[in-house]
Parts: C-alpha cells; sequence; structure tokens
C-alpha cells in the first residue's frame, strides 16, 4: 500500500488511527444501545458495517476513502466483538472453553488473511484480496440472522432451557455503572497493550524482516507463522491455563514472549527470527481469553456485555493507536526501532495485569 499510494509510514499509519476511532465510537455506541437493541439484530448490523467498509476498499480508491472503510470497519467489529464475547459468557457452562475456542477462530483467520494477502500483493488488482473478506462477512450477515433469527440473549438462553439472568440490582444506569468499576479500566488498559503489541507485531513484524534481514516478498508468510501460533496457543494451552490460573499463567506467557522477541531484535538470522515470531504468537494466542476469564471474576453479570464491550472497544483502539506510534517511530528514526517498543510494552502489559483486582466470586 505503501508503494502504491506513494504516501510515507506516518501516512499509512493514519489507516490504524481512523480504525482506533471507529473502535472507541463503537464501545460506546454498545454500552449505550445494548439495553434497547437485541443481540441478533446488533451481530447483523457489525456485519453489514463491515461489508460497507470492505466494498469500498476493493476498487483501490484513493487514500482517504480506504481510511473512511477502516473507520467503519472499526465500528463494526467494536459492536461484533462485544456481542459476541458478552452471548458467550452468559450461555451456560464451559465458558473458558467456549470463549477460547471462538478466539481460536480469530486466530484463524487471521492466520489464512496474510496468506491471501500474499497471493494478491504483487497482482496489478492487489486490492481484490477485500473480495475474500467482503464474501466472509456476507456470509456471517446471513448465518448470523439465520441462527440468532435477530433475538435477544435472554430468548436464547430460554431456547436452550437455561435460567433467567440474575437482575440488576443498581438504580443507576449501566454506563454510569460501567464506568464507576475500576476492574473495567484496568483490564481496558491491559487489553489496549496486548491488542496493540500483537496487531504491532502481526503487522510490522514483516517490514522489520525484509528490511533488517534483507528478505524478500515471501517473508509475508512469517505473519501467518505469527497468527498461526496464536490459533494453537488458544487450543492446546487451554489445559495449563485451567492448571496454573488466570494471574500466574499471564505472566509466565508475557515473560516468554519478551524473550522470544529479544531473540529476533539481536539474533540476525531470519530462519530463527521466523521461529521465534511464531513461538511469541503461540504465547500470545491465550492471553486475551485468559484476560476474558479474570474479567468473568470481577465484574457483574448484568453489565458484563456493555463492560466487555467498553473493554474490547478501548483495547481494540490498542490495535490502531501503538501501530501508529509504531509507524511514526518508524518514519521518524527507522524499522529497527520496532524491537525495543515492542519489549517496553510487553513489560508495560505485566505492570497493567499486576493491578488487575483479584476475584471477588468464582467462575
Amino acid at each position: 500500500m505503501q508503494s502504491v499510494y506513494q504516501i510515507s509510514f506516518l501516512i499509512v499509519s493514519l489507516l490504524f488511527i481512523f480504525a482506533c476511532v471507529g473502535f472507541i465510537l463503537g464501545a460506546c455506541l454498545n454500552v449505550l444501545v445494548s439495553e434497547h437493541v437485541t443481540f441478533g439484530k446488533l451481530l447483523v448490523l457489525s456485519c453489514i458495517l463491515q461489508m460497507i467498509a470492505f466494498t469500498l476498499a476493493i476498487p483501490a480508491p484513493p487514500f482517504p476513502v480506504f481510511v473512511l472503510g477502516y473507520f467503519i470497519n472499526g465500528i463494526g467489529s467494536a459492536l461484533q466483538i462485544a456481542q459476541v464475547n458478552g452471548y458467550l459468557v452468559v450461555m451456560g457452562h464451559n465458558v473458558n472453553l467456549k470463549v477460547a475456542l471462538s478466539q481460536a477462530s480469530y486466530g484463524a483467520g487471521a492466520f489464512v488473511a496474510p496468506l491471501v494477502a500474499t497471493q494478491f500483493s504483487a497482482m496489478r488488482h492487489w486490492s481484490f484480496h477485500y473480495l475474500v473478506s467482503l464474501s466472509m462477512v456476507t456470509t456471517n450477515a446471513f448465518l448470523t440472522s439465520a441462527i440468532f433469527r435477530l433475538q435477544s440473549k435472554e430468548d436464547c438462553r430460554a431456547q436452550l432451557g437455561l435460567e433467567a439472568m440474575e437482575p440488576e440490582t443498581s438504580e443507576h444506569s449501566p454506563f454510569r455503572q460501567i464506568m464507576n468499576l475500576k476492574s473495567v479500566h484496568i483490564l481496558a488498559a491491559f487489553i489496549f497493550l496486548y491488542v496493540g503489541t500483537e496487531v504491532t507485531i502481526g503487522g510490522w513484524t514483516v517490514t522489520y524482516i525484509i528490511q533488517q534481514r534483507d528478505a524478500g516478498a515471501r517473508s509475508g508468510y512469517i505473519a501467518s507463522g505469527f497468527w498461526g501460533g496464536i490459533l494453537l496457543g488458544r487450543i492446546i494451552l487451554i489445559p495449563l491455563n485451567n492448571w496454573l490460573g488466570d494471574r500466574l499463567v499471564m505472566l509466565i506467557y508475557i515473560v516468554l514472549a519478551i524473550g522470544l522477541e529479544i531473540v529476533v531484535w539481536l539474533v540476525p538470522s531470519l530462519i530463527g527470527n521466523a521461529v521465534a515470531v511464531s513461538l511469541v504468537g503461540l504465547f500470545f494466542g491465550p492471553m486475551f481469553p485468559v484476560a476474558l476469564s479474570a474479567s468473568r471474576k470481577v465484574i457483574p453479570r448484568w453489565i458484563y456485555t456493555g463492560a466487555i464491550g467498553w473493554i474490547t472497544g478501548i483495547g481494540q483502539a490498542g490495535s490502531a493507536a501503538l501501530p501508529f506510534l509504531t509507524g511514526a517511530l518508524a518514519d521518524a528514526v527507522g524499522i529497527s526501532s520496532l524491537q525495543p517498543l515492542l519489549v517496553g510494552m510487553m513489560s508495560a502489559m505485566i505492570a497493567m495485569w499486576l493491578l488487575v483486582p483479584r476475584p471477588t466470586r468464582p467462575d
């Protein structure tokens, strides 16, 4: 994209900034409308917004239109992530497994995406890879409409034979309750750092490898190795998560990821770097499900959907803000700044995780 539009790293990073604004707007909308619009309707709305965004991107429009598409996609993604996670948490037993499998499907999509994009990257119509994205969100819209039939979470629970959710016990509005809950903001800050670091690795590592290790365009497959690691980590590390518990296992994963990122930084080996990046993905994979598991133990269930919307919305803003910071630094001092920046982000994740309150109720 940078070469096609003849723009700097800094200008390319505007995509992340406007996606960030979209995520935050989507998070606010989710909190405000979840009490009035059913879960099923919001799911379909999120798909429609994504369809609009990808349709704008397909013809490789002027760069400002591309930016608009990222903004719209940010709104849709924030709504979708919040509603899906809020739904899973109230759907009976084995919530950890359900959330982990849901997040693994995200990892599967992220694994496939660089493979598809790499195939299109050398073609004249490089932006046609958004046709794949458009077809998937269109299918998603039809499936969610058919399966959930625009219903509320309460209706879905009733059809599964589950008891009614615990009622709200506060006179304050859900938005005010969420804003007054300290644990929500600490978790939002952690997820902001986590998602921002994750997307920075997935989005900028290939550029780093190409420029610092003199690799070719095929190094785009390294990004697939990272996302493949995330996919595997969210599945195969579930027993370890349950055995060690949320607080300890998260710290172990972050420390291991820091060590591997230092390997990428200091060891000038293309194969070694590719393996290390994939292993970083493996340990990053379970972090989001583990954080959601911790959130369920400290946030009241009657505001959980709105709260998780705020947490993931602010968190997804990290997927825009931190890659933008990376682009700005790369523009100013070179792409070599990537690795020390990533190590610093992961260190900040440790500090923020230690501030997360201890559980007030069992899972």
